[in-house]
């Protein structure tokens, strides 16, 4: 079985929809929407395709009016962006995102998964770093073989004992220093991380053409080019 994993696809659905198709299952780790200017297309894709998904920050946002906790350099794009998307999803997609689980547990052959977004003891909002020595106590709490998060945007992999954590990074918006959107392939029992260029700059054209500030706009197709996170300083 080969299982295609993404997270934090943040409406870009240029990344998404040049994701590559052969894969048994496609997993999406949360974070559908704010910050692209395609949340609906994103949403109806992931509707249509993929086996797994759970609710990210961004989706706990939309689908319940709720704010999402943004960190400091993100919060006036994500107000500017949240306040988009409310405006233009309807209520069959605000409904899909608020009713995607916090988080899964999946077994696929022998290896077991727990499937969140960010992290097991706190699926929405926990922001882990993939060093950080958190992650062995996040192991040890969990019974699984594998556990699949997102949220940082930064592609990771380390093993604490008989578990591994993985992160894909983002499809929609990677802080790797480089546009190339991120994902990762389960396949024969092991995992790869990869990433595939997209046409970021038909991205950055619709970011520029959404109703919000032109100081946000500038900025957000800043981040996709250069997958640089903007310091708190300048907003």
């Amino acid at each position: 079985m080969k299982i295609v994993i993404v997270s934090d696809v943040h409406a870009n659905f240029d990344a998404l929809s040049v994701l590559p198709q052969s894969y048994d299952e496609l997993w999406v780790l949360g974070d559908l929407v704010n910050y692209g200017p395609e949340p609906a297309a994103v949403v109806d894709f992931v509707k249509s395709e993929a086996a797994v998904v759970v609710r990210g920050n961004h989706d706990q946002s939309i689908g319940f009016s709720e704010d999402p906790r943004f960190s400091p350099p993100f919060r006036e794009m994500a107000e500017a962006t949240r306040r988009y998307t409310d405006s233009v999803l309807k209520f069959g997609h605000k409904h899909f995102l608020r009713n995607l689980p916090l988080y899964l547990e999946k077994q696929r052959g022998e290896t077991r998964f727990y499937v969140c977004h960010a992290v097991p003891s706190d699926p929405l909002f926990g922001y882990c770093e993939a060093e950080s020595p958190r992650w062995g106590q996040e192991a040890h709490e969990v019974d699984a073989d594998v556990i699949v998060v997102g949220h940082t945007h930064v592609p990771a992999m380390r093993r604490f004992g008989p578990c591994v954590v993985v992160n894909p990074g983002s499809l929609g918006q990677p802080k790797t220093r480089g546009p190339k959107a991120r994902y990762a392939v389960w396949e024969g029992g092991e995992f790869k991380l990869k990433s595939f260029p997209y046409p970021f700059e038909n991205t950055a054209t619709k970011i520029q053409n959404l109703p919000i500030d032109a100081r946000v706009r500038n900025e957000l197709s800043r981040i996709l080019r250069t997958g640089e996170i903007p310091p708190a300083q300048e907003l």
